[in-house]
């Protein structure tokens, strides 16, 4: 038999040894949560050490990302390739135990979490893609996706108001295999939570549609593997388990103080610490039986080899299904996307619509859901205004009774009533058919819909793209930040970009908001001028693997830029057009998105003066930046005077050498668009005049 106390302490060992020599870290946590952490891993989660990436395994998130040594300790323990070297390189460069889990540095990390408050909501997502595609894939006595979600979460998550939205929705969708457990210390760092913290977590969870089941004694491992096992037969809702502890359990000074938090214990404190635990052993020493106790190679390589001859029995009955389940998981395009791809933007030049580029943004999705069933969508309550859906995509529905993912033909009937979604009829023994609602209603909640997405893409198996307006990126930001920082691919749509938007005014204008995303690291960006140029953004974005991108896209029709060559488009910026009449260039204009047109048109007032001018469309300045010197050049020759145009503030163009800016440094207006576009300069006229100042000076 194990001896659990033992393995909980051998994470309280870690904990503090690592933390006390990098004199940085939370040891309070990992200490507090050990027993919760021993009953989780040893005796209900099913992973294998030797391939952290094998499908079917649980995934676990680390919501309060602080407690990382508390998953660095059981990495290493269970036999992960994350040697005892690493937990002494805690918080140290290129370690792979950085100070916050980081996922794709560190083997078995599934997210990388440390803003509170998004990793349970990345669980949310992964859940909601383990649901999906089990509907989607498997079949009668052929279940190869089956496994559950489970999350830690701290006083912090639950007090960060994503939570909220994160845990409505996981209700909404009856998301049965996601289990939660919610370490309860009441500290953080400002002390006792209880003059800031009043809520009834458990009622407040029971309001969502979640099992709640505690409190519980989350120091005592028993108590926590019974609750885990409670919570896994309730598979018509999610679970929260609420776990009472102690922070810094074991430290005979700290434990239970907010000093036990997030500074290092002290080395008598750790002395005393070890007397108190019974742990005799020298710093980063684990006995062997403790690590025969925590070693999972075994145990793993047993569980993936049974699901392995599982899968190999689906494929030998659904061949097809097998396939197509492989390439998504492998995050591949279709074989003919480069031919869809090409189509489209082709179809987008022939046709030369003149629509707001939300609008080309839905005939391209039109095309390219239909190719790629992965694709996911939604919309945070703005389908009507974000174009987000498509004929491919009906809204995903939950039967109210079951919380099954209703398959089958589905109408668009009346958005969001409870009837909308109904599967086909089908024979009494007819396997029904297969086909998921695409389309999700996130309701007012941008951020919580920005780190689902996070979840789903991190998860495998689709590829979610999600809309809101441009102005509420700022609610979403710290999730598409995430999404950079993990490099993984979502699509953020975000439509009204501009004053453009007109008469609902200066809260919802976007004014330094395309500047602030393309300051975002690998986060591409993308303003599109016409329905050409938003499909190249789209077909892009679909490619980009390891790069999220935003699609900022216009309320207001913009006329079709004729154009020669379509090669260009996807560097990012492109000569749209030569100096009337073969003049001389003796200025560039570069413009984005519906500024294009007023570029365009300035050209033809500067032509009747007999002044030659370029003009460069740049419908994404973070991909024209990763272009060749020379590309660059090209485009933007030396010596010639450039001129920028766009709806936006003026300070990111100046690194482009800009001689001049037409831009809006100030907030908009309340009135009709054409109004606002005079009243703040965006004329062909003002354009053109600034284009002359320049060459004066």
């Amino acid at each position: 038999m194990a001896n659990q106390a033992l393995m909980a302490n051998a994470i309280r060992a870690l904990a503090m040894d690592a933390v006390q020599l990098a004199n940085s870290g939370h040891p309070g946590a990992p200490m507090g949560m050990a027993d919760m952490a021993v009953a989780l891993w040893s005796e209900h989660l099913r992973y294998n050490p030797a391939n952290p990436h094998w499908f079917d395994r649980d995934r676990f998130v680390l919501s309060n990302g602080h407690a990382s040594m508390m998953l660095y300790a059981v990495l290493h323990l269970t036999g992960y390739d994350l040697p005892m070297d690493e937990l002494k390189r805690f918080r140290q460069l290129g370690s792979k135990t950085p100070g916050h889990p980081e996922v794709d540095l560190t083997p078995g990390v599934e997210t990388t979490t440390g803003p509170l408050g998004q990793g349970i909501t990345n669980a949310v997502g992964f859940a909601l893609a383990e649901k999906l595609l089990a509907a989607e894939f498997n079949r009668k006595g052929h279940e190869i996706v089956d496994h559950h979600t489970y999350a830690f979460l701290g006083d912090g998550c639950m007090m960060e108001g994503i939570s909220h939205e994160a845990a409505a929705l996981a209700g909404a969708w009856r998301l049965g295999k996601l289990i939660a457990l919610y370490d309860s210390n009441g500290i953080s760092i400002d002390g006792q939570v209880k003059p800031w913290f009043i809520e009834d977590t458990e009622k407040r969870f029971e309001a969502y549609g979640w099992h709640v089941i505690g409190p519980i004694d989350g120091n005592d491992e028993k108590d926590v593997s019974k609750a885990i096992e409670k919570a896994k037969k309730h598979t018509d809702k999610p679970s929260l388990i609420i776990c009472k502890t102690t922070i810094g359990k074991g430290s005979p000074n700290r434990a239970g103080t907010a000093k036990a938090h997030g500074e290092a214990l002290g080395v008598e404190e750790v002395a005393l610490t070890r007397a108190a635990i019974g742990w005799p052993y020298p710093p980063f020493e684990i006995p062997q039986a403790v690590y025969d106790d925590w070693n999972h190679k075994e145990a793993g390589a047993k569980v993936e080899a049974e699901w392995d001859g599982r899968f190999a029995a689906y494929t030998a009955a659904y061949p097809e299904l097998a396939a197509e389940f492989t390439r998504r998981m492998k995050g591949e395009l279709p074989k003919d996307f480069n031919q869809v791809a090409f189509d489209t933007v082709v179809a987008a030049h022939a046709k030369a619509e003149t629509v707001a580029s939300r609008k080309a943004s839905q005939l391209a999705l039109e095309a390219f859901t239909a190719a790629l069933p992965e694709m996911l969508g939604g919309s945070a309550d703005l389908t009507g205004s974000n174009l987000t859906n498509t004929k491919s995509t009906p809204p995903l529905r939950f039967d109210p009774k079951t919380g099954a993912v209703i398959l089958g033909a589905v109408e668009q009937s009346k958005p969001g009533a409870e009837d909308e979604a109904r599967p086909s009829s089908t024979a009494d023994n007819a396997e029904p058919p297969h086909i998921i609602g695409r389309h999700i209603n996130y309701g007012v909640r941008e951020f919580g819909m920005a780190a689902i997405m996070n979840g789903i893409a991190l998860h495998g198996g689709y590829i979610p793209y999600g809309g809101t307006f441009l102005t509420f990126s700022d609610y979403s930001r710290n999730a598409v930040r995430m999404a950079a920082l993990m490099r993984h691919r979502v699509i953020h749509v975000f439509t009204h970009d501009s004053i453009g938007l007109g008469e609902d005014g200066p809260t919802h204008q976007s004014i330094e908001h395309a500047w602030s995303l393309r300051l975002i690291p690998n986060l591409d960006v993308w303003r599109p001028g016409d329905t050409a140029e938003t499909a190249v953004a789209w077909a892009v974005a679909l490619q980009n693997a390891r790069h999220p991108t935003a699609l900022l896209l216009s309320r207001q029709n913009i006329a079709y830029a004729p154009k020669k060559d379509l090669s260009d488009i996807s560097k990012g910026a492109y000569v749209l057009a030569e100096p009337i009449g073969g003049k001389k260039t003796r200025a560039v204009l570069i413009a984005t998105g519906s500024e294009v047109q007023l570029a365009l048109k300035a050209q033809e007032l500067l032509a009747a003066k007999n002044i030659g001018v370029r003009v460069v469309s740049m419908p994404s300045t973070t991909t024209f930046d990763r272009q060749s010197t020379a590309y660059k050049k090209s485009v933007l020759p030396a010596g010639t005077p450039r001129i920028a145009v766009e709806m936006g503030v003026t300070a990111g163009w100046w690194k482009y050498g800009v001689a001049a800016v037409v831009g809006i440094d100030t907030y908009g207006e309340s009135a009709p668009a054409p109004a606002l576009f005079k009243h703040f300069g965006f004329t062909a006229e003002n354009v053109a005049a600034t284009v002359e100042a320049a060459l004066a000076r």
